[in-house]
């Protein structure tokens, strides 16, 4: 039977995915069959623990996803493994407004699917008080199993020493102790870490991680604390139907947030999935009968993307007979323009009327909750789905395209209309992942 942990944090910054890849890794080196997940919208940490323990990972969200769905999910990334090994976004009680169950904290996922809680604590600047805090965590809620924890970012033997005589009386082990090492982080810019894709060195890197947690955690007694998972069969893990029999994916250095469960889902339904590279200048293949541009980092790429005369010519010619649809990253590159972070101008595919930004930088992050203003090729007009924004992009010139939804954030205030429209071309800053059954 497949055992499952969640590892959390009191706070986002604690070194979580630091733990999580480098465990990942120490366990996969020991035989074991672990897979991995992640609470939250964030689409840039499955691509690490795929690296780190070798099997694809997926999100996990209970407020863009309904309960049924989420066990779907967690009973299809379960399959055959010996450990589902969850890492926690933000602190692990942190979500939006909503139903109880439905607030996308990761808390919520440890009582709907009875998971224990491993507690990664951030120990720098303090010492016997940890131990309060990892009790308020361990009894603010009875049905949330907090079962060990691991200490990060240790300073000394004397400061292990107070940490662990505080914690003691807790009942609660301490399953590791990590050094303050500064070689263990990875690099980030402003959409969070680099990609694991852009690392040549990954490798090194994840197992200098795993020799980190090989010396200084106790992985048998991490593995002792998993529980049991027990799911009930349902029905099969497709969070959004697929846009089409043959779905054309722009997949690259530019193109590269995509989300594994919608992936996964729409070849569940029967769809198959294609690649092409806009970066090397492929238009979307010809076979196919809906095309996809994900999101990523297209302002790294614009000059490149400029160029690229066969892709956008081809792609022009595809959204003359079929549709194509753009999220965040692929919604700028269906526009007019893309200014880049320097304040130069690039042209972009021009099936879209708007100009996008990237000098005029503006913050939008959050979940959002998008109705359809128009039948789409995954859904219906009045349709409702979930998902988030995570964007420093701004529009500085709308056109006059039909809005493609009416957004609401995550705590039910009413953002208006947003995205474009025409013809058989959409797209939107909003990454959906999931549609609403209501």
């Amino acid at each position: 039977m497949t055992r499952a942990l969640i590892l959390a944090a009191p706070r986002s910054g604690s070194g979580k995915t630091t733990l999580t890849l480098g465990i990942l890794r120490a366990l996969r080196r020991r035989g074991v069959a672990v897979r991995a997940a992640k609470t939250g919208p964030d689409y840039i940490d499955p691509a690490f623990h795929a690296a780190a323990c070798g099997a694809a990972s997926l999100n996990l969200d209970s407020w863009a996803m309904a309960p049924p769905l989420i066990a779907a999910l967690v009973r299809a990334a379960a399959s055959g493994a010996d450990l589902l090994l969850i890492e926690s976004a933000m602190g692990l009680f942190d979500g939006a407004d909503g139903p109880p169950g439905r607030t996308g904290a990761s808390a919520e996922l440890a009582r709907l699917l009875d998971i224990p809680v491993v507690l990664a604590m951030d120990v720098s600047g303090q010492s016997q008080s940890a131990a309060a805090v990892l009790h308020g965590f361990a009894t603010i809620d009875p049905s949330v199993r907090v079962v060990a924890t691991i200490l990060n970012r240790v300073a000394s033997d004397r400061h292990l020493r107070g940490l662990t005589k505080a914690i003691a009386p807790l009942g609660i082990p301490v399953v590791g102790a990590l050094r303050r090492d500064h070689g263990l982080l990875l690099p980030e810019r402003h959409l969070g870490l680099v990609q694991a894709g852009e690392h040549a060195d990954l490798e090194v890197r994840l197992e200098r991680l795993a020799d980190a947690m090989d010396r200084q955690l106790d992985l048998a007694a991490l593995l002792r604390t998993a529980g049991p998972l027990r799911l009930a069969g349902g029905p099969s893990a497709v969070a959004l139907p697929p846009p089409g029999q043959r779905v054309a994916l722009a997949s690259d250095a530019a193109f590269t947030f995509t989300y594994p469960h919608l992936i996964q889902g729409w070849r569940a339904a029967g769809a198959e999935v294609i690649a092409f590279s806009p970066l090397a200048d492929e238009p979307p293949p010809d076979d196919c009968d809906a095309c996809w541009l994900p999101g990523g980092y297209p302002e790294l790429h614009a000059p490149t993307l400029a160029a690229a005369g066969r892709f956008r010519a081809g792609l022009a010619r595809f959204a003359e007979t079929r549709p194509v649809h753009g999220e965040c990253g692929g919604y700028m590159v269906l526009g007019q323009a893309l200014t880049d972070a320097d304040g130069a101008d690039h042209a972009m595919a021009g099936l879209l009327g708007h100009r996008t930004s990237f000098a005029a930088r503006k913050l939008n992050l959050g979940y959002r909750r998008a109705v359809l203003r128009d039948d789409l090729c995954f859904a219906g007009r009045g349709a409702v789905l979930r998902g988030h924004e995570y964007h420093y992009a701004t529009v500085v010139d709308a056109a006059d395209d039909a809005p493609l939804v009416t957004l609401s954030d995550g705590w039910g205030r009413d953002l208006g209309p947003a995205g474009s429209r025409r013809g058989r071309v959409s797209g939107t800053f909003f990454h959906a992942i999931a549609a609403d059954p209501g």
